[in-house]
């Protein structure tokens, strides 16, 4: 949404710039008729169901090991290449369950969350305690879009260098975790202060560098030791395996998850518009930065997937189950209608998205007051 200026009219002295008069500008007060039916809505929704969870994270997991085992062995490049991408498509999918574990009340899946950091998390070297704890900061109503937010940079209001490079360094995802859990791990072990940096700055899938984590308590201090102890032994055995195997198979590993971690950051760059500068949002000022890439198109099912393509309404309904999410947006949208402000969260694809954050990075930022700075980026 831009501002038209005439120029036969005196202007006032500051203007905003175009890259500012954004639609969150104008939603400072909550839809509050949106919010509730929200709520009435979908009233009968929001069980997680046991069968639903388990099948989609098995067939997913054992579609990636099944096709990373194929491209190590195939001496065919095409078949080689072929079964990379499709290893890497179904670990995507597979490790986007990290997403579910932090909302999901813990008993309502029992086993699920140590069955996936075994057979998922801690061989991508992602355990769910680098998220747990992590994103739940990123829905508080209060610290959503600000410099508290580990989630949340103003990509749209940053340099068109920037992007990408925000996408790009995702390549290295996996070459760092080796490192992380192989190196650091141990030496934290008898260097206290290693122990203090590895955690604060290196164990959140965060994309905010100014984000510090504080340390783990009571329980979940003992999820963190026996998930960082196995993804340890994991990465140790990964950096020895060429003894026994040579290079190739480990290397080939890397490169499947290396595009595994690319997609996820592509999937990153669009889960929101970016073009929040630090201020608290309100409820609805969050779910229009928000994105939702709702059907007929099924494209967005493969980058988006575990429920990520409805983003904008999960940051209404956190505690929705993945699988509850598209009958939850019929309803809504049904309801609501075309014009809605619900309707304003729903988008038509990656490429637009993509485009629509780059032309905001090219926008020429000019006559912005000191306190419209970018202050978290």
């Amino acid at each position: 949404m831009h501002q038209t200026i005439d120029p036969a009219q005196p202007q006032p002295e500051r203007q905003i710039a175009p890259v500012r008069a954004t639609r969150l500008q104008f939603m400072v007060e909550d839809d509050k008729a949106m919010l509730r039916a929200a709520r009435d809505l979908t009233k009968d929704l929001g069980t997680a169901k046991p069968a639903v969870y388990w099948a989609d994270m098995l067939l997913s997991a054992g579609l990636g090991y099944a096709a990373i085992a194929t491209a190590i062995l195939a001496g065919n490049l095409a078949i080689q290449i072929l079964a990379g991408l499709v290893g890497a498509l179904a670990f995507y999918r597979a490790e986007m369950f990290i997403h579910e574990l932090t909302h999901i009340h813990k008993k309502a899946l029992r086993g699920f969350r140590t069955g996936w950091n075994l057979l998922v998390g801690i061989p991508l070297l992602t355990p769910s305690f680098m998220y747990e704890g992590v994103h739940t900061i990123h829905h508080k109503r209060t610290q959503y879009g600000t410099v508290e937010d580990p989630e949340y940079l103003p990509l749209a209001l940053m340099k068109p260098w920037s992007l990408p490079l925000f996408v790009l360094v995702a390549l290295l995802a996996p070459v760092a975790l080796l490192f992380r859990f192989a190196v650091l791990v141990p030496l934290g072990a008898v260097i206290p202060a290693v122990r203090r940096f590895t955690w604060q700055r290196l164990s959140s899938l965060s994309i905010n560098p100014e984000f510090r984590r504080k340390a783990p308590e009571g329980a979940f201090a003992k999820r963190v030791r026996w998930q960082e102890a196995g993804a340890c032994v994991w990465a140790i055995a990964l950096l020895a395996s060429p003894l026994a195997f040579g290079w190739r198979p480990l290397l080939i590993a890397l490169a499947i998850l290396s595009l595994t971690a690319l997609l996820n950051q592509l999937r990153t760059l669009v889960a929101h518009l970016w073009e929040n500068e630090g201020e608290a949002m309100t409820v609805t000022a969050q779910f229009l930065d928000s994105v939702n890439v709702p059907p007929p198109g099924i494209v967005a099912e493969v980058w988006a997937p575990v429920g990520l393509r409805y983003h904008a309404l999960h940051h209404l309904m956190p505690s929705m189950p993945y699988h509850d999410l598209p009958e939850a947006h019929r309803r809504l949208a049904r309801e609501l209608g075309m014009g809605s402000t619900y309707d304003g969260a729903n988008h038509p694809g990656l490429l637009v998205l993509v485009g629509r954050i780059a032309r905001s990075t090219m926008l020429k930022r000019t006559n912005v007051e000191p306190s419209e700075g970018n202050s978290a980026g």
